[in-house]
């Protein structure tokens, strides 16, 4: 039981981090390019590259956070004991 409990909490913190990774770096980059048209008068178009900016980071994010987690996984499915060892 606390084996499951163990696993569904990291599950619920990567699927969390995924959701935060991709929401943050939209609104990073929306925030630049609004801030910088602002700035410099060529509204739309520096919200727009960088709002497309921040949407490519977000997904590059979540391809990053993704294979670490399937390596992981791997890694803790090829030696368990180890794994184990290494969270006491």
């Amino acid at each position: 039981m606390a084996d499951d409990n163990k696993q569904l909490f990291r599950t619920l913190s990567f699927l969390s981090s995924v959701g935060i990774s991709m929401v943050a770096a939209t609104f990073i980059g929306l925030a630049m390019g609004y801030y910088l048209d602002r700035w410099l008068g060529t509204s739309p178009w520096l919200t727009l590259a960088f709002l497309l900016l921040g949407i490519v980071s977000g997904f590059r994010n979540i391809f990053i956070l993704t294979t670490r987690e399937l390596r992981r996984q791997q890694k803790a499915d090829q030696d368990p004991t180890d794994s184990d060892r290494d969270q006491s």
